[in-house]
């Protein structure tokens, strides 16, 4: 995996995030005191939920010639009594039986982003000069 490394950006909470040789930004929403630039660290979280559950649906799917032909899967963040939950919707489209569509949302819940996030996660800080 390549390393995310951030730095100040032009807005006031904007952020420049790089990923190997590509570029995107952060920022906060104008209502929160940012520009509104890019998404939020919350959205990224929430877009690693989605993007990792629909490559992992397509391709369970594709190994197993099903006829699954998109995957739309929709997630919002709710933060509740200092407990983030997320609300993840998934739509499958194609022609599928009720047992594939089943096993593809337990392969969902298996998806490695879901497994990081529901599953016990360190964070080692250290400073570096």
């Amino acid at each position: 995996m390549r390393k995310v490394q951030s730095q100040f950006g032009l807005n006031p909470l904007q952020q420049k995030l790089a990923v190997g040789d590509l570029h995107l930004l952060a920022d906060a929403e104008v209502s929160r005191g940012g520009a509104g630039t890019g998404p939020s660290p919350h959205e990224y979280l929430a877009a690693a939920l989605a993007s990792c559950t629909s490559m992992t649906l397509k391709m369970y799917s594709e190994r197993k010639a099903w006829k699954l032909e998109n995957v739309i899967v929709t997630v919002d963040i709710d933060r509740t009594n200092d407990v983030e939950i997320f609300i993840r919707d998934i739509q499958l489209m194609g022609e599928l039986e009720t047992e594939q569509k089943e096993r593809l949302l337990d392969v969902a819940n298996r998806c490695p982003i879901h497994k990081a996030l529901a599953g016990e996660i360190q964070i080692k800080t250290q400073l570096v000069n």
